[in-house]
């Protein structure tokens, strides 16, 4: 049993003391003797000795009643619901090389960066618990969304992504550094970044093991996914006419710097060739990063007032009948 308002428990000891106080308070006599000595040898009847059991009933009601405001309830069943505890910085590479469609979608051919929107949005809505951010980078990085548990509001910052926002480049370093920024207040369990880029680091301000080093300084595993197919991809380009063509060109990807950063922060590297590997990458990291964490999620009780505020009645029943028929004293 527990109650809802259990302040009103310290009144209790307080009215408990005026009520005795009130009791043993001796009145003015109503009438005088010159002495009582004819009186000393008898022997107190069965109804002085218990004369104290009105009294006791009546402190019986009051403490009852001050329980029975307290609000008093039992606990009937709670329910416990299962969260990841973690925070997840997502941060995408939207530097042009990302325009190479080499990746396809129901068969149709796509390019990496429409295909990484739409797998992201899938691994979004997988991670129902976790606070989840969003980071773009490419000659530098900004944050598209702080970590936030509203998936509607996140996947619409993310839909508003496209190539071509940020000066062309590949920032990675920046991109860590930008992302670790999000985890400055996170009181998560684990703290986890998704980096994707297809290309080199060839912009930014920091470097990216500098980068690694302090996130691992900060207990942050960072998952490293370098996209593209290997070899040459096919590239759109435009000619004077505004007519598109494909010409395949290799882009160039620093795996040995991808791994670097996983290593040093015990996170794990992934290369994505295409659609279907990408989406199992991901799902891949959504099975490694499970960390339970229970928590209430709702209470219900059976309110004992009415029982409480019963047996008032009944014992101020009780001390009433006492007081004027077995304990009645005249005036």
């Amino acid at each position: 049993m527990e109650f809802k308002t259990p302040w009103l428990l310290a009144l209790l000891p307080a009215v408990m003391l005026c009520v005795w106080y009130a009791r043993t308070r001796r009145p003015p006599e109503a009438l005088k003797f010159s002495s009582l000595e004819v009186l000393q040898g008898l022997k107190g009847s069965w109804k002085m000795k218990f004369g104290f059991v009105p009294f006791a009933l009546r402190l019986a009601a009051i403490a009852l009643m001050c329980l029975a405001l307290a609000g008093p309830r039992k606990l009937l069943e709670e329910s416990r619901v299962s969260t990841e505890g973690i925070d997840v910085v997502l941060a995408l590479d939207c530097s042009g090389s990302m325009a190479a469609e080499d990746f396809e979608i129901d068969g149709k051919r796509q390019n990496r960066f429409d295909v990484v929107k739409k797998v992201v949005e899938e691994f979004i809505d997988k991670r129902a618990h976790d606070q989840i951010g969003l980071v773009a980078f490419a000659g530098r990085a900004y944050t598209v969304c702080p970590l936030t548990t509203d998936r509607s509001w996140l996947k619409a910052n993310l839909a508003r992504l496209h190539l071509g926002m940020l000066e062309d480049g590949t920032a990675i370093g920046s991109g860590i550094a930008t992302s670790l920024a999000r985890f400055k207040n996170s009181k998560a369990k684990s703290k986890v970044i998704i980096l994707l880029t297809d290309g080199v680091s060839n912009a930014g301000s920091m470097d990216p093991l500098t980068a690694a080093r302090t996130a691992a300084s900060m207990n942050v595993k960072i998952y490293t996914i370098g996209a593209g197919a290997k070899g040459f991809a096919p590239f759109p380009v435009r000619d004077l006419f505004g007519r598109t063509f494909y010409q395949n060109v290799q882009i160039d990807l620093d795996e040995a710097t991808l791994k670097k950063i996983a290593d040093m922060t015990a996170g794990k590297y992934y290369r994505a060739t295409d659609t279907q590997s990408l989406r199992e990458i991901y799902k891949d990291i959504d099975r490694l990063e499970k960390s339970k964490i229970e928590h209430v999620g709702y209470k219900q009780y059976q309110e004992l007032f009415g029982m409480f505020a019963i047996a008032v009645l009944v014992v101020l029943g009780l001390e009433l009948v006492l007081t004027h028929t077995v304990f009645f004293k005249l005036p």
